[in-house]
């Protein structure tokens, strides 16, 4: 396969990946506060399983413990930041600030996605193919928890899904970076990683899974995080 073949691959799955969880707002229609807490608990736990058995695992692999909380402590400071920016007027400004800032965390995630894709076709097709395949699979549940705040928020179906692909994106640069720059220092890389962990982690833990029991105070916000975090299991483990 040609290096040009290559980054169309990572651009595709990058778009494909988090386009796919975006366009599922398609399927709100007139949605109760029941359904959108039982939707924003399943993408708080998703992405929660995905953070502590994926992302931060991975940081933690390639550059050490170390590395790897450095990045998640800046991920959270920079969360932090953005709140701090970011105005709050009401509760649906609040729902577009955790959707605004999840984007970035999953489109700074996506890049170094990017190089894992890049650097494994350089290694061999299959093994590529096999990367990208999970990769493509992973972006799903994130374009999910990135959407359904947004969502919540008053953004229009067809908006969500053009934020999620745009989200998609820096996976195809990552893959440019990957195949034309060689070895790819690992701290890079694994700050990376630890960064988006952060930043996730806390969007999650501090907004979402809050706000999926504020819009709903049953059960099911409960059920659709343990749903969220052991599909999120099944993709990082069995994939």
């Amino acid at each position: 396969m040609s290096n040009f073949h290559i980054v169309l691959m990572g651009f595709f799955i990058g778009i494909i990946g988090t386009g796919a969880g975006g366009a599922i707002t398609y399927l709100y229609r007139k949605p109760t506060n029941r359904f959108l807490s039982t939707i924003l608990g399943f993408a708080g736990g998703i992405m929660l399983s995905v953070v502590t058995f994926d992302l931060l695992p991975h940081a933690f692999e390639i550059a050490g413990l170390n590395v790897g909380m450095l990045g998640l402590i800046a991920g959270v400071l920079i969360v932090v930041f953005f709140e701090d920016i970011l105005p709050e007027k009401g509760k649906r400004n609040n729902y577009l600030k955790e959707g605004i800032i999840m984007g970035f965390a999953i489109a700074i995630h996506n890049f170094p996605e990017g190089l894992a894709v890049g650097s494994g076709f350089m290694s061999s097709s299959s093994f590529g193919l096999s990367i990208a395949l999970v990769i493509a699979l992973h972006d799903i549940p994130e374009g999910i928890a990135m959407s359904t705040p947004l969502s919540i928020g008053g953004v229009t179906p067809f908006k969500n899904m053009l934020y999620a692909i745009l989200a998609g994106i820096p996976t195809g640069l990552g893959t440019i970076a990957g195949v034309y720059m060689g070895e790819v220092s690992p701290f890079f890389i694994a700050l990376n990683l630890g960064i988006a962990g952060g930043a996730m982690l806390y969007v999650t833990c501090g907004e979402m899974i809050p706000e999926s029991r504020d819009l709903y105070r049953g059960r099911i916000s409960v059920f659709g995080m343990i749903a969220g975090i052991i599909s999120g299991i099944i993709i990082t483990r069995v994939l």
